[in-house]
């Protein structure tokens, strides 16, 4: 009967394609995603498949599912999938990701994903409106957790941007040497002086002087035994933290830890001390715990925090600490190492002001990631009671008009 589930198999709704070898897939000029086994490589001219289009990856300990709205290429650690029914492909996105096909295993020293493995499992399918219904609901929640993470994209790079130009290339500065507008507010553009004085190997803002980090920055270094740590604190790890960027928002919970951790506040900087891991800089969203390989940093005084932050998120400071760090099996870096590194320091006044920029930044920052981490668990929630069909969708079609 109309508007009821249908009991199926994978093998009789789709079929799973190979993909094809690319000798290049870093054409910078190409239009068209490439897809490995574990998500985007690349971009390419030509697309192998159009879009809307879900790749399940083949090869390899992980194999995403990832989800194309347009045309795409996959490489040959992966398939495409095409229906064989009148399936939403959206729908069908999320319903592989429910199912796990990622980690079907047929048993071979190398992982793999075989199609005979995945055409023998069960699958319930709903009618189209509801497959379109479900789509539009979990992929709105998608979309607007995408969008706070490009919103923080954007503002970092702002910050980065306006760090760079009044404390590192001092552009206000050369801009009021040669006679020019600075292109500022007039009051802020005051406060910068118009004139350079010699010092060292270089020549600095006039007024402005030679510093270290530690002048202005400290390392609390709270260590506390696992006996005294709350269970369900928030616990940051080096794998939460991301690359070249301070949006922290992943962490797990303290529960289970058999070693000490160092204590961090809201609003406090992480920074991951061993090698490998310096570009690993983040803005902490929560107060928690967190690995004795991160380092806690935060201002002496709260007007310095944008400039520390800036400074030590900067290539610069990440690139002092690599040249810098001691030891055989993992080099790492101190904080008395740290506080060493060599900065110019500008008047308080001129500190104040990107300051003021900054906490508008940071605090919208943080809120963007507590806001996409409750739409997160709304997802992770509503997704196997949607495409299991224990949550049924009222009146789909008012949901899916418009979706094709």
């Amino acid at each position: 009967m109309a508007g009821e589930w249908r009991a199926s198999s994978w093998g009789e709704e789709i079929s799973l394609e190979y993909g094809k070898a690319l000798r290049s897939h870093d054409d910078t000029t190409g239009r068209y995603r490439v897809f490995g086994s574990n998500g985007p490589i690349g971009w390419t001219s030509e697309p192998l498949a159009q879009g809307p289009g879900v790749i399940l990856g083949r090869k390899g300990a992980y194999r995403g599912v990832q989800y194309s709205p347009a045309p795409f290429f996959v490489i040959d650690t992966a398939y495409y999938v095409v229906p064989k029914t009148d399936l939403d492909m959206q729908w069908l996105y999320y319903a592989i990701k429910h199912h796990k096909l990622g980690e079907v295993d047929d048993g071979s020293p190398i992982p793999s994903t075989t199609r005979s493995a995945v055409y023998m499992l069960d699958l319930d399918v709903p009618p189209p409106e509801q497959q379109r219904a479900i789509a539009q609901i979990l992929g709105a929640l998608d979309a607007k957790i995408e969008l706070n993470q490009r919103m923080n994209e954007t503002l970092e790079a702002i910050a980065r941007t306006l760090f760079k130009s009044w404390f590192v290339d001092f552009d206000p500065v050369h801009a009021k040497a040669k006679g020019r507008d600075p292109g500022l507010p007039e009051g802020l553009a005051a406060l910068f002086p118009d004139s350079f004085e010699s010092s060292g190997l270089r020549e600095i803002p006039h007024g402005w002087r030679h510093g270290t980090l530690g002048e202005i920055a400290e390392n609390p270094h709270r260590i506390v035994q696992p006996s005294r740590i709350d269970p369900a604190a928030p616990y940051i790890g080096l794998g939460h933290m991301p690359q070249r960027s301070i949006s922290l928002s992943k962490w797990g919970c303290a529960e289970d830890l058999e070693s000490s951790k160092f204590e961090f506040a809201e609003g406090e900087i992480l920074f991951g001390k061993l090698r490998p891991y310096f570009h690993k800089v983040g803005l902490a969203p929560v107060d928690g715990v967190c690995s004795t390989d991160i380092l806690v940093v935060r201002p002496k005084d709260s007007i310095w925090f944008g400039f520390v932050l800036g400074h030590v998120a900067s290539d610069e400071f990440i690139a002092y600490a690599n040249s810098g760090a001691t030891g055989t099996r993992m080099p790492r870096t101190t904080w008395q190492e740290m506080a060493r590194y060599e900065l110019i320091v500008p008047p308080r006044q001129v500190v104040a002001q990107y300051n003021d920029y900054l906490e508008i930044f940071t605090k919208r920052v943080i809120a963007n990631i507590h806001e996409a981490r409750t739409l997160a668990s709304l997802h992770e929630t509503l997704l196997p009671k949607l495409i299991s069909g224990e949550l049924r969708i009222r009146n789909a079609e008012r949901f899916s008009g418009g979706r094709s």
